[in-house]
């Protein structure tokens, strides 16, 4: 146990860089140089490199391998086996600077999808279920397919935004959001 985290017994934690409450499951290795927030649960069968960080309560499921690059904000979900790549042209055996990716606050990523090296995917956005994402993805948009295509607009919570009088609606939060300049702002009431 480090600063009030629960290691299963079977995982292999090497870094001392992990927030209080945060728990990580069987099986799961976890290099020196990770930075881990508050309430995060890394789930059975994962392997976290040097250069990653994650945010507070992330949420990182079963059979993800997050390599040197990787930046999880606050509030991330990604979904079982989830795939990340650091290098857009690999060689074996040829040491390159890995290629940064950062996955912004509140963004869910769905089971399966594989995610291309050095992109960033918006805030609160969200991939369906065995996408390919190979471009960045803005705050708050719904991406699926393979190559992931947009789809639509979501909520906070994840829930898909209805078109209203020439804007966008959330019957959950109440909330009405246009776009400006290509991005999802909320309307202030």
């Amino acid at each position: 146990m480090k600063n009030n985290a629960y290691i299963h017994p079977t995982a292999e934690v090497q870094t001392q860089h992990i927030g209080s409450g945060t728990k990580i499951w069987q099986h799961s290795v976890v290099l020196a140089g990770a930075v881990i927030g508050n309430n995060c649960n890394i789930n059975f069968n994962c392997f976290i490199e040097n250069d990653v960080t994650l945010g507070n309560n992330v949420t990182v499921k079963s059979g993800i391998f997050l390599w040197d690059g990787i930046t999880c904000e606050d509030d991330v979900f990604l979904g079982p086996n989830v795939v990340f790549t650091n290098d857009i042209r690999p060689r074996s055996k040829a040491f390159k600077t890995p290629v940064r990716t950062l996955i912004k606050q509140g963004a869910s990523i769905g089971a399966n999808s594989t995610i291309l090296a050095g992109i960033t995917i918006g805030k609160y956005a969200m991939t369906g279920i065995g996408s390919v994402v190979t471009k960045d993805i803005p705050d708050y948009a719904l991406f699926y397919g393979n190559p992931a295509k947009f789809k639509g607009w979501v909520d906070k919570k994840g829930n898909k935004l209805l078109v209203k009088d020439n804007l966008f609606y959330s019957e959950e939060e109440n909330k009405n959001y246009m776009l400006k300049d290509g991005k999802l702002v909320e309307l202030q009431k």
